[in-house]
């Protein structure tokens, strides 16, 4: 596998996308609390770029299944670029407006981006490389973004907010050229077959093929469980802040998540030698729950590390662990759409967490809001873990090749 000139183009861009990335986020929180006051407030602009990526959804699916990735790939980088000069605007003009412009364009951009990529890693390792990729994949954004933060603050400390989003622009410019380089073999029988289907599904030829192997519906409905601390994650963040006056606690923070969750995806390909698919999905689950009733002594900083800590570890053998099952178990000629899937229902997550969030921060406190999403956390995979028991599913199913797809693709 790394002998593959692919992995380390992936791998390097990551990297690269991933310090733009992390260092606009930061710039983004720095110029919303200066800006605005309500967390609720602060909730709905950031939700707008989710329901831009969810009304976008469909159409990213399809183009990705009919279209050639790396060409995706490619449209999405040059948009992500241009949507960097919306927050050097708004910070010109000191407008909220430019800013949610920002917002909605960088998601859009990811929208295609991202499952575009999932879609292509399995078209450049081979299935048995597919965990440690995917290890590798989440560990290299991890280091992106403990990178990506660490510059952000230093950066504000010595420069202007401006800067930052000209570290950005340069980060995504290097990616757009490292894209060029990718060679990704589709197979031009299969692209054929599915341009001249003709299809307009969409998302509709996702179900019949949930339905045939339940094993990829069931982990997917389980990857939505940590959503309830990710998609609140920045807003937790900004809060702690305030809670213990400091404004070094969010870099403490991130580096000590993203470190966890290094260790944590190093660790799970050991982990799944001794431990079914099954149970590793389930505790990690349920250990995102603990994470979150840890933060009841967000006034410590002892135990917000601690909480942060376990959630990285827990979601760094949770996720690359469901992706292997995603992209082993559903047909390839369906990951455009199923990743587009299921980034437009994260999304819808998101957004439904980001709003409960701004309004349980700004009404109960932060403390009240962590026992509420510990309770939803750890029920729903109690109830998930009866229900795969009930229906006796498998999620340590044959590979695709070795089952029957009930689904016409021409």
């Amino acid at each position: 596998m790394w002998k593959n000139r692919n992995v380390w183009i992936i791998l390097s861009g990551e990297l690269i996308a991933g310090i733009g990335l992390w260092t606009g986020i930061i710039g983004n929180l720095e110029f919303m609390q200066e800006k605005i006051p309500s967390d609720f407030v602060k909730a709905l602009i950031l939700s707008l770029g989710l329901l831009a990526g969810i009304l976008a959804g469909p159409l990213a699916g399809k183009i990705i299944d009919q279209y050639a990735k790396k060409r995706i790939l490619i449209l999405a980088g040059a948009g992500r670029l241009v949507s960097v000069i919306f927050m050097l605007v708004a910070i010109a003009t000191d407008s909220v407006w430019w800013m949610i412009a920002f917002v909605i364009s960088i998601q859009l951009a990811a929208t295609f981006y991202f499952p575009a990529l999932q879609a292509a890693i399995p078209l450049v390792v081979r299935d048995n490389d597919l965990l440690t990729m995917n290890g590798m994949h989440m560990n290299v954004a991890t280091i992106a973004r403990v990178s990506g933060t660490a510059l952000a603050g230093v950066t504000l400390v010595y420069w202007s907010l401006s800067s930052l989003y000209w570290i950005s622009i340069l980060a995504y410019g290097v990616l757009l050229i490292v894209t060029f380089m990718l060679r990704i073999d589709e197979g031009e029988g299969k692209e054929a077959i599915v341009k001249s289907g003709g299809s307009t599904g969409g998302f509709m030829e996702v179900f019949p093929v949930l339905k045939a192997y339940p094993a990829v519906g069931m982990t997917l409905v389980m990857t939505l469980i940590p959503l309830l601390f990710l998609g609140s994650f920045n807003l937790i963040v900004i809060n702690i802040s305030e809670i213990q006056d400091s404004s070094s606690i969010k870099g403490l923070i991130y580096t000590c998540e993203g470190i966890a969750f290094m260790v944590g995806s190093f660790v799970v390909k050991k982990i799944a030698l001794k431990w079914r698919t099954t149970i590793i999905l389930f505790f990690f689950a349920s250990m995102v729950a603990v994470a979150e009733f840890l933060l009841v002594f967000a006034q410590s900083q002892l135990f917000t590390v601690a909480s942060f800590i376990v959630l990285g570890f827990s979601l760094g053998c949770f996720f690359p662990t469901a992706m292997v099952i995603f992209q082993k178990q559903m047909p390839k000629e369906f990951h455009g759409r199923f990743f587009s899937f299921r980034n437009m229902l994260e999304r819808v997550v998101f957004q439904v967490v980001l709003l409960a969030t701004g309004a349980f921060l700004d009404i109960v406190g932060l403390q009240v809001m962590v026992i509420v999403f510990g309770t939803i956390s750890i029920s729903l995979t109690t109830l998930f873990f009866w229900q795969m028991k009930q229906r006796k599913i498998q999620l340590e199913e044959p590979a695709i090749e070795d089952a029957v797809i009930p689904v016409k693709v021409i």
